[in-house]
C-alpha cells in the first residue's frame, strides 16, 4: 500500500471512529428505553432504532477493514432482527446480553466505554446565536485544532498585558517630562538675568545650549506625548480584538452537558443490576454548555458521585417498599448555569440519606475529629466531614465504595478547578451534592504576592482575606502560631517555609506589622505570612507540561506585563502542606541561654507535683530561673509581690484555675502585659478559644505535649 493509501486509510478510519461513537450511543440509548414500561409501539420503534445502528456500523465497518467489528456487529444484527419478529418486548437477560455485546464491539474499536461519544461527534457551531444550525452552519473540527487555536488566543493574551504595560511607561514618561517642566519653570528667570549679565564668548555658549537644551525637551516632551496617546489608543484596540477573539475561542470548546452525561445511564444500570437495586437516572440540563476542559475534569467525579449513590444512597427493592416508597429509586444529575461564568452540578437521590452518627465515628475511627469534639459538632458540619478521605460509613472496601475516598477525590478536583462542593441529606429521604465550578477556563483573578524575594500568583477565589497582623497579635496554641480573624482562631504559617524558600539575606528580623493571605479550601483555613501583597489583576493560567506536570504546591504558571514567569500557586496543596508541618514550622529551640544575657525568671503554676517538677526541670535546663506555685492564687499572690518575666500556668487548679488567673494578670495595671502560656489537659475548641478570649499567648494541651513546643513558646514570648 503506498504512503498516499495509507493516509486516505487513517483519514477514513477517524471518519468512521467518530460515526461509531453515535451508533454505539444510539443503540445503548435505544437498549437504555427499551428497559422503561412503554406501549408496544414505543418498543418496535425503539427496536428499529438499534436495528438500524447495528447493521449502519456493520457497513462502515466493513468499509475501513475492521472485520473483527464487522462480524460482531452481524451477530449484534440478527439479535435485533429476532426482537423485530417478535410479538413481545425483549426480555431483560436478553437485554444484558445485547449490552455485552456492545461492549464487545467497543473493546474491539479500542473506546473506552460503551456510549462515550467523541468529542469530535459533536461539533461547536460557528453560528451559536441558532439553537438548531443547520447543516450549512456548522462543520466538524478536530478538537485537537481547537485547542491549538485556542493556545495562540491565549498567547495574545500576553501581548495585551505587555501592550498595556508599555502603554503605562509611556504615560509615566510623559509625567517624567511635567516634573522637569516644573524644574525648568523655576530657574528661567534665573537664566534670563545672568544672559543679561553675561561675560565672554564660554558662558554665552553655555547659555545658548542651555536655551537649546530646554527647546530640544520640549520637543521631546511633545513627541512623548503623542506616543502615549498613541500607545493608549493601540492599547485600548488591541485590548478589544484579544478579549473578543479570546471569548469567541473559548466558546469554541464549549460542548453540550450530554457529551459528557451520555455513558451515566448505563453506569446507573449496571451498578443497580451488580447489587440487586432499582434506579432510574434523570439527567437535567444537558443543554448547558460547558468549556471541554471542565467536562473533563468533572467527569471522574460525577462518576464517583452516581456510584455512591447507588452503593450507599439507594436502598433494596423491599426495603424501600417497606418504608413506603417507590421500589425504583430516582437518581438525578441536574446541570444549572450560575452568575454568567459557573455552572452548578447537583447530583441527588432519593434514597437512605447519611447517617451523620456513623460518619462522625468513622471521623473519630480516623484520627480527623476527637470524642469530644464530634459530641459538639452540628449535623451540616458532620455531613461535610464525608468529603474527606477515608470517612465513610461503609462497613468494608469494595470494587464501588472505597471509604470515601471517591468523595474526597470529588472536593479535590473541584476545589483544584476553583470551585466548591457542599452536602443536603436527611435521614431516609435522600441526598444531594452540589459542585460549583468556573463554565469556562482561561483567565482568572489572581493576587501578586512576594515571598523571599520572589513573586507568586495565588487564585483569589481561594483567597478570603488579605491583613496585616501585629507582632504582639501572634499567639501559639498547642504548639501552632495562629492569629485571630473574626472571633476564630486561625493557623499562621510563613509562606516562605511552606514552599521551603531561603529567606532573603539581612531579613531575618521579625517586623512589627507583617501581611498575612488567609486562604481556604472547603472549611479549611491557614493564613500565609507573606513578604508584600502587590496587587490584584486578572492573569492567564499555563499548565506545566512533562515532566512538571505535577508539581507540589504549584498549580501552573502566567506572565506578567513585565515579561516576568511567575508560579500560580495551588491553595489545596499549600493547605496540606502546612497541615503537615503541624500548623506552623517549629523553631530550634535553645538549649543553653546565650551567654551575656540576664536569665529570664518564670513562674511556674502547677497543682500537680508531677507536671509542676516536670516543667520546672525543662525549663531549667534552658538556663531559666523558675519559681513555683501550687495553684492560682498562690500564683497571683507572688506575682504581685515579685518580678517575673513569664508565667507558665496549669488551667485546672483549686482556689483559681488558670483562666481566672490570666484574667486577673490582664485587669492589672502593673502584669497587664506579663507573656502566660497555659499548658492544660483541656483541649476542646471552646477551651483553646476561652484561653485565648481571656489574654493567654499561648495554649499547649497535655495530650500533645512536647518540650520544644514549650521551650520554643517561652524563647518568643520571654
Amino acid at each position: 500500500m503506498s504512503s498516499t493509501d495509507e493516509e486516505f486509510l487513517a483519514q477514513l478510519r477517524a471518519a468512521f471512529n467518530v460515526e461509531a461513537a453515535e451508533h454505539l450511543q444510539a443503540m445503548v440509548t435505544g437498549l437504555m428505553e427499551m428497559e422503561k414500561p412503554s406501549t408496544p409501539t414505543a418498543q418496535r420503534e425503539w427496536v428499529a432504532v438499534v436495528f438500524r445502528a447495528a447493521h449502519s456500523l456493520k457497513g462502515a465497518a466493513g468499509a475501513v477493514g475492521l472485520a473483527d467489528v464487522e462480524s460482531q456487529c452481524h451477530v449484534l444484527e440478527d439479535l435485533f432482527v429476532g426482537w423485530k419478529r417478535q410479538e413481545g418486548p425483549p426480555t431483560p437477560t436478553a437485554i444484558d446480553t445485547a449490552h455485552r455485546a456492545l461492549s464487545a464491539v467497543a473493546s474491539a474499536l479500542g473506546a473506552p466505554a460503551v456510549a462515550t461519544v467523541a468529542q469530535q461527534s459533536a461539533p461547536p457551531s460557528f453560528a451559536a446565536e441558532h439553537d438548531s444550525p443547520s447543516p450549512e452552519d456548522t462543520v466538524r473540527i478536530g478538537v485537537a485544532k481547537l485547542d491549538a487555536m485556542l493556545v495562540q488566543a491565549e498567547e495574545l493574551f500576553a501581548a495585551k498585558l505587555a501592550a498595556t504595560q508599555r502603554a503605562e511607561d509611556m504615560r509615566d514618561l510623559a509625567h517624567r517630562f511635567e516634573a522637569w517642566k516644573h524644574e525648568w519653570a523655576a530657574v528661567e528667570s534665573e537664566s534670563r538675568t545672568l544672559r543679561q549679565a553675561r561675560e565672554g564668548p564660554a558662558l554665552a555658549r553655555l547659555l545658548d545650549f542651555v536655551d537649546w537644551s530646554a527647546d530640544y525637551v520640549k520637543s521631546l516632551e511633545r513627541h512623548v506625548a503623542a506616543l502615549a496617546r498613541t500607545a493608549q489608543q493601540d492599547r485600548h484596540v488591541i485590548e478589544r480584538l484579544v478579549d473578543d477573539l479570546l471569548e469567541d475561542s473559548k466558546k469554541l470548546l464549549l460542548l453540550p452537558f450530554a457529551t459528557c452525561a451520555a455513558p451515566f445511564p448505563k453506569l446507573v444500570r449496571d451498578l443497580c443490576r451488580d447489587q440487586g437495586k432499582e434506579a432510574e437516572l434523570v439527567i437535567q440540563g444537558e443543554d448547558v454548555t460547558i468549556d471541554k476542559r471542565i467536562l473533563e475534569e468533572i467527569k471522574d467525579p460525577l462518576i464517583h458521585l452516581l456510584r455512591n449513590a447507588v452503593d450507599h444512597g439507594v436502598e433494596p427493592p423491599d426495603r424501600r417498599t417497606a418504608a413506603g416508597k417507590s421500589p425504583r429509586a430516582t437518581i438525578t444529575i441536574a446541570v444549572t448555569p450560575v452568575d454568567g461564568r459557573k455552572v452548578e452540578f447537583t447530583v441527588s437521590d432519593d434514597g437512605a440519606g447519611i447517617d451523620v452518627e456513623k460518619v462522625k465515628a468513622s471521623a473519630v475511627r480516623h484520627g480527623f475529629l476527637s470524642p469530644v469534639d464530634a459530641l459538639a459538632m452540628g449535623d451540616a458540619e458532620a455531613r461535610a466531614l464525608a468529603l474527606h478521605a477515608e470517612v465513610s460509613t461503609s462497613p468494608m472496601i469494595t470494587k464501588v465504595s472505597g471509604r470515601g475516598l471517591g468523595l474526597a477525590i470529588v472536593r479535590e478536583r473541584a476545589e483544584k478547578l476553583g470551585g466548591t462542593v457542599s452536602v443536603e441529606s436527611q435521614l431516609g429521604r435522600g441526598t444531594s451534592f452540589r459542585i460549583v465550578v468556573p463554565s469556562i477556563l482561561a483567565t482568572f483573578r489572581g493576587v501578586l504576592i512576594e515571598v523571599a524575594g520572589r513573586r507568586f500568583v495565588v487564585p483569589t477565589a481561594h483567597v478570603e482575606r488579605v491583613a496585616r497582623v501585629k507582632a504582639d497579635e501572634v499567639r501559639t496554641v498547642e504548639g501552632r502560631e495562629t492569629i485571630a480573624l473574626n472571633g476564630r482562631a486561625v493557623a499562621r504559617v510563613r509562606l516562605a517555609d511552606v514552599l521551603e524558600l531561603a529567606a532573603v539575606e539581612g531579613s531575618d528580623a521579625t517586623p512589627a506589622i507583617a501581611p498575612v493571605v488567609v486562604m481556604f479550601a472547603g472549611d479549611e483555613r491557614v493564613a500565609f505570612a507573606v513578604d508584600a501583597v502587590l496587587d490584584e489583576q486578572e492573569v492567564l493560567v499555563k499548565r506545566l507540561g512533562r515532566p512538571l506536570m505535577r508539581v507540589r504546591n504549584v498549580s501552573g504558571v502566567t506572565v506578567l506585563a513585565s515579561g516576568q514567569v511567575v508560579p500560580i500557586l495551588n491553595a489545596v496543596d499549600l493547605l496540606k502542606s502546612a497541615r503537615r508541618r503541624g500548623g506552623a514550622p517549629a523553631r530550634t529551640a535553645a538549649t543553653v541561654r546565650p551567654p551575656g544575657l540576664a536569665t529570664k525568671v518564670i513562674l511556674v503554676a502547677e497543682d500537680s507535683i508531677t507536671s509542676r517538677m516536670m516543667i520546672k526541670n525543662i525549663l531549667e535546663s534552658a538556663g531559666y530561673r523558675v519559681q513555683t506555685a501550687v495553684d492560682g492564687m498562690d500564683a497571683f499572690t507572688q506575682l504581685r509581690a515579685g518580678r517575673f518575666d513569664l508565667v507558665v500556668s496549669d488551667v485546672e487548679m483549686p482556689r483559681l484555675n488558670g483562666f481566672d488567673l490570666t484574667a486577673r494578670v490582664r485587669a492589672d495595671k502593673k502584669l497587664a502585659d506579663l507573656p502566660i502560656v497555659l499548658v492544660t489537659a483541656l483541649e476542646t475548641r471552646e477551651d483553646r478559644e476561652r484561653g485565648i478570649d481571656v489574654g493567654a499567648n499561648a495554649y499547649l494541651v497535655k495530650s500533645s505535649f512536647d518540650q520544644d513546643d514549650l521551650l520554643d513558646a517561652v524563647r518568643r514570648l520571654a
